[in-house]
């Protein structure tokens, strides 16, 4: 198979249509929609579906995506393996991770890594842990940044204990306290972000047999802190998400205190491209070290 007809077929089924796909490419709409063409005419199986609207993937075309994502690494890889003998590592590392990670941790460790590795290109891919892993199982990342819950299919490097905090209104009767009691939660307008589907947060409170009544939910954190800035509800978060906030917020620890773990996985180690264990390496050794501050 010609890699110019996979990145095609991938890059439309990523994007939605040939004419995105074409941008991102350098191709005209036409000529990403010929490469997809010629493809599926060599594998005798229709890919993409068809529409005015752009083009989305058949079941087809869902079931070979990962492993033609599989045949783009590889040959990435090849490339990258003899650009490391010839003393110049090259290539591309995609990656993976919570909105938190790429604002506190990432830039600054892609900033030095970009500088000492200038011709690998590093592209991000935020989400919740639930679309994280399936990038990981689609082969769509190469590595990715998340928290850690058994059983950990992957090769997993942990990097930091970033305790869980309450996030309640100024105006919140438990505002000015030491701590926030957990089982409170279950009497408060609960405000749910990753649209009611945190992984993080869902686990914490099904261990202590809590159910909390969610009175919303948002697509990202930062909607949900500008909501309990206006005193709609409470919520619970790792404490590296609050960070950035400028707004008004209490944020109080858990009593009792209460942790994730943070870290970075790739699928195989022993089999991932340099490019990929360059970056592992650079920012393992950067992060845990405190480096990523500043």
């Amino acid at each position: 198979m010609e890699s110019a007809r996979c990145k095609a077929f991938v890059t439309a089924a990523e994007t939605g249509s040939f004419s995105k796909a074409g941008e991102v490419l350098g191709y005209t709409p036409s000529g990403v929609s010929q490469l997809v063409t010629s493809l599926e005419r060599e594998l005798g199986l229709p890919l993409l579906g068809r529409n005015r609207k752009g083009v989305t993937l058949t079941e087809n075309g869902r079931r070979l995506l990962p492993a033609v994502r599989e045949f783009l690494q590889q040959e990435n890889r090849i490339y990258q393996l003899a650009g490391e003998m010839s003393g110049l590592l090259v290539g591309s590392v995609t990656i993976a991770t919570y909105s938190s990670v790429a604002t506190h941790w990432l830039p600054q460790v892609i900033r030095r890594f970009r500088a000492r590795y200038p011709h690998i290109q590093i592209k991000l891919m935020e989400g919740i842990r639930q679309e994280i892993i399936q990038w990981l199982e689609d082969k769509a990342a190469d590595l990715a940044f998340f928290s850690h819950k058994a059983p950990m299919p992957y090769d997993w490097i942990p990097l930091a204990e970033d305790r869980m905090v309450a996030v309640l209104p100024p105006g919140h009767p438990l505002a000015d306290r030491g701590s926030y009691p957990l089982a409170q939660c279950a009497q408060e307008d609960f405000i749910m972000p990753a649209l009611g589907r945190d992984d993080d947060v869902l686990g914490l409170l099904e261990t202590h047999g809590l159910e909390p009544k969610i009175a919303f939910t948002t697509l990202d954190t930062v909607s949900a802190l500008a909501m309990i800035q206006n005193d709609l509800g409470m919520s619970i978060m790792n404490e590296l998400i609050t960070k950035s906030w400028p707004g008004k917020v209490a944020i109080l620890p858990l009593d009792p205190p209460q942790q994730l773990t943070l870290g970075v996985a790739v699928p195989s180690l022993p089999r991932a491209a340099p490019a990929v264990k360059a970056f592992l390496q650079f920012a393992v050794q950067a992060l845990t070290q405190g480096q990523a501050e500043g």
